[in-house]
């Protein structure tokens, strides 16, 4: 009676990263009884690609469809993407993110990401979990603002981001999706730019 060999450590840690997505942390390889001199060795062999430090993809999946958005949301899985960054993740802007904006909590640790170029902006607890969504892009949870929260969080930071890329984006928002002004001044309110906004909305009714 023939026995099948016994799998190598590189084979049981590939079946481990598939059933992850193809995505795995070093924590959560070691964590699963993956050892790095395995990591180590697959990387070596380009069985392996390092997408961010300390996150590690098969070679074999497909590209990820949002590489920099997967790789700030692994490693600030709290935070959430705003501004720019969400204009473009909704398709409402002509700007190309020369960085990953993402927003985090007053009073709340700031994740230092060195890789992909990522910009911090602090959110008060209220304007913070409002109108966040959650996407599943290559087995990574993705957070982020929908595109009224994001149109609000704008204004707010208008003087950051300028305001003809603001209007550019309240424009394209009209033209690709439903126009919601309850919704926008909803969050308008919450992130206290309503007053700022109304007038740019009823223009556009």
């Amino acid at each position: 009676m023939n026995r099948k060999p016994p799998i190598t450590a590189e084979e049981a840690a590939r079946a481990i990263i598939k059933k992850r997505g193809g995505v795995i942390r070093t924590a959560e390889a070691v964590k699963s009884g993956i050892h790095p001199r395995t990591l180590y060795s697959m990387r070596s062999k380009g069985t392996l690609e390092l997408i961010s430090r300390g996150f590690y993809k098969l070679a074999a999946f497909p590209e990820l469809a949002n590489p920099d958005l997967v790789s700030v949301s692994l490693r600030a899985p709290k935070s959430v993407i705003c501004l720019i960054s969400a204009l473009s993740f909704h398709g409402i802007t002509t700007q190309i993110p020369h960085s990953v904006d993402i927003a985090v909590e007053e009073g709340k640790h700031i994740p230092k990401i060195t890789y992909p170029p990522t910009t911090v902006f602090k959110f008060s607890k209220e304007a913070f979990i409002a109108g966040v969504e959650s996407f599943d892009i290559d087995g990574v949870t993705v957070r982020v603002y929908n595109p009224e929260k994001t149109l609000a969080d704008c204004f707010k930071f208008r003087n950051r981001i300028g305001m003809d890329v603001v209007l550019e984006a309240l424009k394209l928002y009209k033209q690709n999706m439903k126009f919601k002004v309850s919704e926008l001044l909803k969050y308008g309110r919450i992130c206290r730019v309503e007053k700022i906004m109304r007038p740019y909305l009823e223009t556009l009714l």
